[in-house]
């Protein structure tokens, strides 16, 4: 399985579970964390929690190993660390105050194509 393989895997699970605003960040030559970030909000702590369970176990059922999930039980900010791809899942209030697509304003952000 390729990247962009992951990558589709998370933003499907994102937009499975109703995940607002998601947008992709590629990081490669930004940053050494990760090649892509993908970042989304919901509007409760509970549809915060679903989107990063279903990202974890889509990716586990996929063969992907998710090397942590950081913020699970406070729910205001997730954090899905799937290797070469990177799950920021906000709280919509948290998500604006902590803006990451400011401040990772060098990495440009991608579109993924489902339908392909």
């Amino acid at each position: 399985m390729t990247v962009p393989t992951l990558l589709e895997i998370a933003y499907k699970a994102a937009d499975d579970k109703r995940a607002e605003d998601i947008v992709v960040l590629n990081m490669k030559g930004v940053s050494l964390l990760a090649d892509y970030f993908v970042i989304c909000h919901a509007n409760s702590d509970r549809q915060v929690q679903a989107i990063a369970r279903e990202m974890a176990d889509q990716a586990g059922k996929s063969g992907y190993n998710v090397k942590r999930l950081e913020g699970f039980d406070s729910a205001r900010w997730v954090l899905v660390d799937m290797g070469d791809v990177v799950a920021h899942v906000f709280h919509k209030d948290e998500r604006a105050f902590y803006n990451l697509e400011r401040l990772w304003g060098d990495a440009p952000i991608i579109s993924v194509d489902l339908e392909a």
